[in-house]
């Protein structure tokens, strides 16, 4: 099974430290040969992205930072573990190295799952209204 784990956090005023970062190498370099983690990426400040919203026929952006966010998504990973708990253990053993924060796990949709066949991109797309 696959699953998204997204780490949240306040974020940093500062870049990790030459320390912080070998850590956290070793530990995805680790995981990405074992095969546990499938992908990763950590996320610049906010400074640097936009959150776009639609409400009703309405869509806004609003270009970062984001003063008001208490917390968050400063990466992610896509894990492949046998249950729900092994990859809870894997956030577990990733949080101990990227520190403060949490970190989220969803199980992402597979073929077979609740019985319906999985569609791609492409085809959800093209069902969807214009």
């Amino acid at each position: 099974m696959r699953f998204l784990s997204i780490y949240k956090t306040v974020e940093r005023t500062t870049p990790p430290t030459p320390e912080e970062m070998a850590e956290m190498g070793a530990y995805v370099a680790e995981a990405m040969a074992s095969g546990a983690v499938l992908a990763t990426e950590g996320c610049l400040p906010t400074a640097f992205g936009a959150r776009i919203r639609r409400e009703g026929n309405t869509v806004s952006v609003t270009d970062g930072p984001f003063a008001e966010a208490k917390e968050v998504v400063g990466g992610f990973a896509i894990l492949q573990a046998d249950s729900l708990e092994e990859a809870i253990e894997m956030g577990r053993r990733f949080i101990a190295v990227a520190g403060d924060g949490e970190c989220e796990i969803r199980r992402l949709y597979e073929e077979g799952d609740f019985d319906a066949p999985c569609i791609t991109h492409a085809e959800l797309q093209s069902a969807a209204p214009n």
